[in-house]
């Protein structure tokens, strides 16, 4: 799917809402419509493409505990919660599209997610309070994010041996610069992205 860039609004507006909106597919939340931040670079996580990861992710989704490391527009995110996800650490750099994060979580009237405006391989550099069961990997195409986010989620605590991580990335990007250890367990390819479901290896 071609990236998507939302144009900002005059400098004079004071609403940060765009005309795009994502919809919650299934769950709790199931065709909830949310409003998407006027901010450039956002890329939504087609419907599509949701409906095929999630699943994947049927039998651990519920209970999960979630970190979605470049949230955007927080789709994944919010269809995980939607599905029965336990909580989520929804990680966001722009200001703007954090604060519309904070919004809809607010509209869903869920405490189960927390959003912090971070710049998320900032973040990660920090230990882990906790491993998380599922990893939300969808970061900006083409800047070359991904490999240090996988290092740091691996070196610092944030994964145990059963978690499962999602990667949504542009085709090109191959071989995946991803640890040894992780083993991919579903690919697909969907116009200019390529996602995956990868799970970690332990050692024998």
């Amino acid at each position: 799917m071609p990236r998507k860039i939302i144009k900002a609004r005059p400098s004079g507006s004071q609403s940060h809402t765009g005309t795009g909106q994502l919809r919650v597919i299934a769950g709790e939340w199931r065709s909830r419509k949310l409003p998407v931040a006027d901010a450039p670079g956002l890329r939504p996580t087609s419907d599509r493409v949701r409906e095929t990861v999630f699943n994947w992710l049927s039998m651990i989704t519920p209970g999960a505990k979630v970190l979605d490391v470049f949230s955007g527009t927080g789709a994944l995110s919010f269809e995980a919660l939607s599905r029965g996800a336990a909580s989520a650490t929804i990680l966001e750099k722009s200001p703007v599209a954090a604060n519309m994060l904070k919004r809809n979580l607010a509209t869903l009237k869920t405490s189960k997610a927390q959003v912090i405006e971070t710049d998320s391989l900032i973040w990660l550099t920090r230990p882990a309070d906790q491993p998380y069961d599922l990893i939300f990997l969808d970061p900006p195409f083409r800047m070359d994010l991904l490999q240090p986010a996988c290092e740091l989620l691996e070196r610092n605590g944030y994964l145990h041996e059963n978690s499962c991580l999602y990667i949504e990335v542009e085709k090109e990007l191959t071989p995946m610069p991803v640890p040894d250890n992780w083993q991919q367990e579903k690919v697909k390819t969907a116009g200019q992205l390529t996602f995956s479901l990868w799970s970690r290896m332990t050692a024998d």
